[in-house]
């Protein structure tokens, strides 16, 4: 327990140190008006206490990702739990900073308008059409995820299930922000703490020794032996650097009140989410004596599987099902938050208002149509689609900060190295997957260097970077 403990510590004070060192370099104004203030309207733009929107951002962020991103992590050893903090301190944390502070910046604009501010029209356009299908893959996954544990749970069948959870992001997507999502979410994001702090507790308590196979960093553990390279840093996102949090940061910056907030509410909230994926990711190396047992019950049914078996036998079965049901809140109140950025992001695609009910209902409706369609394909499938698009997205918005702070001149390199790092990740597992090229994993690792390198080289010549050092902004 020693290394889970002192893997917490590190991303707290990573919150204290690094959090405090990128916010000094983006500088805060609070005596600017937050767009909450210039474009009240009751709908979207609601003003919401600090306390309220961290939870509220840490629900929305914090889906099925934090937790089945690390249990399928997991099979590859302790190495998944580096990611996981150093990710989140240096990757994760800064991408959820900057996709907040810029959309407060820039009016509460959604991903694509801050996208194309900074790095032009034509990769506004892109992110237009990117951002969408992302937010339909996220709302997808997150009901087919707990409608399986909702189905294991009960006798009604998935489909079921299914239909239910899209009725309730229906409601979620249309009403106004303070009716649902406001009231109710932080009692969930306690929930969420809750569940997490009690299965480690749980663990700490149980005859299941923590980190069953030892702490070897230089092993990939993986039983089927895929690489570690990419695919480690594709499966586990959401806990180390997560591009669907981009598309939800612009929900709570049209709710924050003060620009000092930014770095308690999402460098914050990235940070919190961290931890809950070192937690999931602890239990799936400590719970199964191996990777080949946790593949085992991953063969058979899932993560869900998992998260199952795994909160009934530390938690016994009053705990278990409680633990069970936050499993599956996390997913549900992400998913709808998702097609919420989905409705926003095509009404401001296509300049539509969204004061009155109708003109929502005009965008939602055509969107839950294709959505559910989307639900009948494999699982699997669309998972993979998920994690490839997820981690493109993140890339695009950490470039995207890195062309800030070049243009604001300041300490870009908080956002270009890491934005370099995901560049050569996303290439590479395009090249090397099956839903992309299939290459030879080395031949798709030099292309995805080669590709890293021009497209490097390219962002400079354009920006014509030169060092800074960080300043307060006046």
């Amino acid at each position: 327990m020693t290394w889970f403990l002192l893997c917490v510590g590190i991303l707290l004070a990573g919150y204290f140190t690094y959090g405090k060192f990128v916010e000094r370099v983006f500088g805060p104004k609070p005596e600017q008006a937050t767009p909450v203030h210039t474009k009240a309207d009751g709908v979207d733009y609601v003003p919401l206490s600090d306390k309220k929107i961290y939870l509220i951002q840490l629900l929305n962020i914090a889906g099925l990702g934090p937790i089945f991103g690390p249990i399928l992590g997991a099979l590859y050893g302790p190495v998944a739990m580096l990611w996981i903090v150093f990710g989140c301190i240096f990757a994760g944390a800064v991408h959820d900073y900057f996709s907040g502070m810029l959309s407060v910046r820039s009016g509460g604009a959604s991903v694509p308008t801050v996208v194309g501010n900074h790095l032009g029209n034509i990769a506004k356009h892109f992110m237009n059409f990117f951002a969408v299908i992302l937010l339909m893959l996220v709302g997808v996954v997150f009901v087919l995820g707990p409608a399986k544990l909702l189905g294991n749970l009960t006798e009604m069948n998935v489909t079921m299930w299914v239909a239910i959870i899209f009725g309730y992001y229906i409601l979620a997507t249309i009403v106004p922000v303070d009716k649902i999502i406001g009231r109710f979410y932080p009692f969930f994001g306690a929930l969420l703490v809750f569940m997490s702090v009690g299965l480690i507790i749980g663990l700490a308590v149980s005859d299941h020794g923590f980190y069953s196979q030892g702490l070897d960093f230089a092993t990939n553990f993986h039983p089927t032996d895929l690489p570690l390279w990419p695919l480690l840093f594709i499966t586990i996102a959401c806990g180390a650097v997560s591009g669907f949090h981009a598309t939800q940061s612009p929900l709570m910056a049209r709710c924050m009140q003060n620009e000092k907030s930014g770095r308690f509410i999402f460098y914050g909230a990235m940070i919190g989410e961290g931890v809950i994926a070192l937690i999931w990711c602890s239990l799936g190396l400590s719970f199964y004596e191996s990777t080949e047992a946790l593949n085992a019950t991953l063969a058979d049914g899932g993560p869900a599987a998992v998260v199952h078996e795994v909160s009934t036998s530390l938690l016994g079965t009053i705990g278990g099902v409680l633990a069970v049901l936050g499993v599956i809140i996390l997913p549900i109140t992400s998913g709808d938050t998702a097609f919420r950025s989905a409705r926003l992001i095509l009404a401001d695609f296509l300049k539509m208002a969204q004061k009155d009910l109708p003109k929502r209902l005009m965008i939602a409706i055509p969107m839950f149509v294709v959505g559910f369609l989307i639900s009948k394909a494999e699982f699997g499938v669309i998972w993979r689609y998920f994690g490839w698009a997820n981690q493109t997205t993140a890339m695009i918005m950490l470039w995207t900060g890195a062309a800030y702070l070049i243009k604001a001149d300041k300490f870009h390199w908080i956002c270009t190295i890491p934005a370099i790092f995901m560049t050569a990740v996303t290439f590479t597992y395009l090249a090397n997957a099956q839903i992309g090229f299939g290459l030879d994993i080395t031949l798709a690792t030099i292309i995805g260097l080669i590709t890293t390198a021009v497209l490097t080289a390219l962002f400079f010549i354009k920006f014509k970077a030169k060092p800074a050092i960080p300043v307060q902004e006046s």
